[in-house]
């Protein structure tokens, strides 16, 4: 493992004295390199890895994956690191610190209180959890370990967001927002036609399903595991988990109180059960958050958050915001850097110095909120109370 700075001393008097001796015990030292572990080396993992391994400070220790050709892959782009298919194997490393943890979303519990458990610092994509009920069991998994965890909503740590959430919402810019409209389509690799295939030998198809139920082998449920309940969510835990961490962030409300979602498979009958085109309304105590989003080739030149108020509006995007007042000019601001690598600088910052995670767990369960009434607003086909949730 990683060993102190050997300016403990002197790091100490320098401004942290007022850290309590628990999370102080979290600070791996400002000249200390750590250790990576990737687990999970599909699309997401290695775009998000990319971003750790061009941080000088960063070195990948270790890459994870069930399958073979994704590992090979991966070490193709990230670079020369250890390989295994087995989770176990990965943090059983002691030169690990850190593990990146881009699994299907059925895997995010069980493999997370893995991490935690064996001593590891956690980044976790989103949706934090799969289930609303894991959520629980997460958090004891965290608190038990003392270590830190950052959930893979990315904006918190974006400059164009962080000012904002300051200039506009903090100086009350919009007035009251009434609606905050959230919108975002066309991705590619949900509107594929998967060709059935025999498993792969070296694919561990067991580890693939962990604690989802039985079913055999099929090339669909794991090339494209987002059309299926059993691993993710869909759209609504892909997307909505991000907008809706937006507009609830910005207006200091994350309290959803009901939900309704309608949608289906409209464009692509192909065996997926996931709908491929959905809409949400999601009610909040004095503003609603509605939500459009479709799988299909729709173009959205700027997906974004769009907020509406008494006094403005403000189109909240990844590449900058546009904030236009009833009375005056529109402002334009311009997002600068990768969002990515401002969110993975933030977690590599929080292991050597001991600042503050944009995205605690904390943050991460109030996004999934939402996300979760909508799901079960879809599939029942009523409107679902936050309540609800816990029955």
């Amino acid at each position: 493992m990683l060993s102190m700075a050997p300016n403990r001393r002197q790091f100490l008097t320098a401004g942290t004295a007022a850290l309590t001796a628990t999370s102080y015990s979290r600070i791996m030292g400002a000249n200390s390199r750590i250790g990576l572990a990737l687990i999970g080396a599909g699309r997401r993992g290695t775009e998000v890895a990319k971003a750790f391994v061009a941080d000088e400070r960063v070195q990948l220790r270790c890459i994870c994956d069930i399958y073979d050709v994704h590992r090979e892959r991966a070490v193709g782009i990230l670079g020369k690191a250890n390989t295994t298919a087995a989770h176990e194997d990965a943090l059983a490393q002691s030169d690990v610190d850190a593990v990146l943890l881009a699994v299907p979303d059925h895997l995010h519990l069980t493999l997370g209180e893995a991490v935690l458990a064996a001593g590891k610092n956690l980044y976790i994509e989103k949706p934090t959890v799969h289930r609303w009920h894991e959520r629980l069991a997460l958090k004891v998994a965290l608190e038990q370990s003392d270590k830190v965890l950052q959930c893979g909503t990315q904006q918190r740590s974006g400059a164009h967001y962080q000012r904002a959430k300051q200039e506009i919402f903090g100086g009350k810019k919009l007035g009251q927002v009434l609606f905050a409209r959230a919108v975002w389509s066309n991705f590619p690799w949900q509107s594929r036609h998967i060709q059935p295939q025999p498993k792969p030998e070296t694919l561990d198809w067991n580890r693939f399903l962990g604690p989802a139920r039985k079913v055999p082998y099929e090339t669909v449920r794991y090339d494209s595991w987002r059309y299926f309940p059993d691993y993710g969510g869909g759209v609504l835990a892909d997307i909505l988990t991000h907008w809706a961490d937006v507009a609830q962030w910005m207006l200091d409300d994350a309290a959803p109180e009901s939900a309704v979602a309608v949608g289906g498979v409209y464009a692509f009958p192909d065996g997926r059960e996931n709908p491929d085109t959905v809409n949400a309304i999601v009610k909040y105590r004095n503003w609603n958050l509605s939500f459009e989003s479709s799988v299909t080739s729709i173009r959205n030149d700027n997906p974004s958050v769009f907020f509406e108020g008494t006094e403005g509006t403000l189109d909240l995007a990844r590449s900058g915001y546009t904030f236009t007042p009833n009375k005056g000019e529109p402002v334009h601001v311009a997002a600068e850097g990768s969002l990515e690598r401002a969110h993975t600088t933030n977690f590599v910052n929080a292991l050597l110095n001991g600042s503050p995670v944009s995205a605690k767990l904390d943050s991460g369960i109030e996004a999934i909120r939402p996300v979760q009434m909508a799901l079960r607003a879809y599939w029942t086909k009523k409107l679902v109370t936050s309540a609800d949730l816990e029955n």
